[in-house]
């Protein structure tokens, strides 16, 4: 299996190499040369069994045998997934007529995150192992992929884990859970400046070659493919469970960087029946407007109850319009050039291919607010605001086929948010209780690279 970057000039790699690179040296991010596909009985199949033989059935031929053979690639997930709070790790739920919830905040952090960071971080532990290899991981998070890193990176052999977050912008159950882990090789750094802002100094890292090889950069963004590779597992496990590949499933993702519903896009091209993905936003709706108007034009970040999905620059939006630009490496990278000036246009041809496989809808504030009420008065689920973004959004393309939306987080994550919109405050649970007990570690940094750079060889284990 061969990975190639976005942007068509980058070194061919395999899953291992692609996986301890992250971005790719021309800027674009690695996605495999081809999709393999499952057959109609092979997603059938998947009837029945355990979250964990889900994983290796779908990732497998993926790997190219970069984890060691099936026993130990089998063990490798089976240690990913040991910690989750449920055994279905990825149980459904109804909440209306053809409409359901895909709950996937069962993990230790609370989120969606989880279901790839912990595979990564065994994943990464066992080809470090291997090769001997330290590497430093840089992440910039809107509040669920850092608490996840260092949940999975925590104590780990080979590996120093720096996370960016932005300063006042995550919810404190967020904040709590990169600040009070306190193994040696994590830390919580938060930035004076806003997601995007986290991101573009993660791409600048990335992007200045000297830094990158002297610390031995790697990322665990959903820029790695890894990430979006374990995250395509349950749009196959949630599917079969309500009829797939017998009949077709469409799903409503709530999403700020593209990355979860893009997993969803790569499960129907390996085979899986999906009749529309669509992509839920929060008043932070670049991806809704480009989708209604073919312009991806920045206007700023506003911060909402949903901060997770406060982003304007999604970086998996560029894996997207690869498929849709025909995978024209040229023309993806002339898109990106654009957008640092401020935006671009998907051509006709794009946007056609686009609109085939996504629709699209918005949640403002209050929407949020409403259906947090809502669906709590007539399901009796209590949701996060990131999930009541998707539930609005889904509400609105309910029909034949069935609708899963997925609960991205916990409504403890995001406590005064939900009390607020629903009268009920969301506790944590038992195995989180003293998060709030718990000493902090963190550094305030400036939204400047030379200093992070210094602070990051400062810190690190040489």
């Amino acid at each position: 299996m061969r990975y190639i970057s976005t942007r068509g000039k980058a070194p061919v790699l395999s899953f291992d190499e692609a996986m301890l690179t992250g971005l790719a040296r021309d800027g674009g991010l690695y996605l495999p040369e081809t999709v393999p596909t499952m057959t109609h009985d092979e997603i059938a199949a998947l009837a029945g069994v355990s979250y964990e033989e889900a994983v290796f059935r779908v990732i497998w031929p993926f790997l190219g045998g970069a984890l060691g053979d099936e026993t130990e690639t089998r063990e490798i997930i089976a240690k990913a997934y040991a910690d989750f709070g449920h055994v279905a790790r990825a149980p459904l739920k109804q909440l209306a007529d053809n409409h359901f919830l895909l709950e996937l905040f069962h993990g230790p952090t609370l989120a969606f995150k989880d279901f790839a960071m912990q595979l990564i971080g065994q994943m990464f532990q066992a080809v470090l192992k291997k090769t001997g290899q330290r590497v430093t991981i840089v992440g910039a998070t809107s509040g669920d992929t850092g608490s996840a890193a260092i949940e999975a990176f925590a104590g780990l052999d080979n590996v120093d884990v720096f996370i960016l977050f932005p300063h006042g912008r995550v919810s404190e159950v967020q904040r709590r859970q990169m600040t009070t882990p306190d193994a040696a090789n994590v830390h919580a750094l938060a930035l004076d400046g806003d997601f995007d802002d986290c991101q573009a100094k993660l791409k600048d890292m990335f992007n200045d070659f000297t830094f990158r090889d002297e610390v031995g950069l790697a990322g665990v963004n959903s820029i790695n493919f890894a990430r979006v590779l374990a995250q395509i597992v349950y749009y196959f496990t949630s599917a079969v469970a309500l009829g797939a590949p017998h009949r077709k499933v469409s799903f409503c993702v709530p999403t700020g960087n593209f990355g979860d519903i893009f997993a969803g896009f790569l499960a129907k091209q390996m085979g899986l029946p999906i009749e529309q993905l669509i992509i839920a936003t929060n008043q932070n709706d670049i991806l809704h407007r480009c989708m209604e108007s073919g312009a991806y034009a920045k206007q700023g970040v506003t911060p909402s109850i949903s901060p997770s999905m406060d982003i304007e620059v999604s970086s998996n939006f560029e894996r997207a319009l690869w498929w849709a630009y025909g995978k024209d490496g040229e023309a993806v990278a002339a898109l990106m050039d654009e957008l640092q000036q401020g935006g671009f246009n998907v051509s006709a041809n794009a946007m056609g291919a686009l609109t085939q496989t996504y629709t699209s809808g918005r949640a403002s504030e209050a929407e949020t607010q409403a259906e947090i009420a809502r669906v709590l008065a007539e399901s009796n689920e209590l949701i996060c605001p990131h999930t009541a973004c998707g539930t609005h959004v889904a509400r609105q393309h309910l029909g034949a086929t069935p609708v899963i939306t997925l609960a991205t987080a916990h409504p403890a994550k995001f406590p005064a948010a939900v009390e607020e919109a629903s009268g009920v405050h969301a506790p944590l649970p038992k195995r989180m209780a003293d998060l709030y007990d718990k000493p902090e570690r963190v550094t305030r940094v400036e939204n400047d690279l030379a200093a992070l750079e210094t602070l990051i060889r400062e810190r690190r284990v040489s």
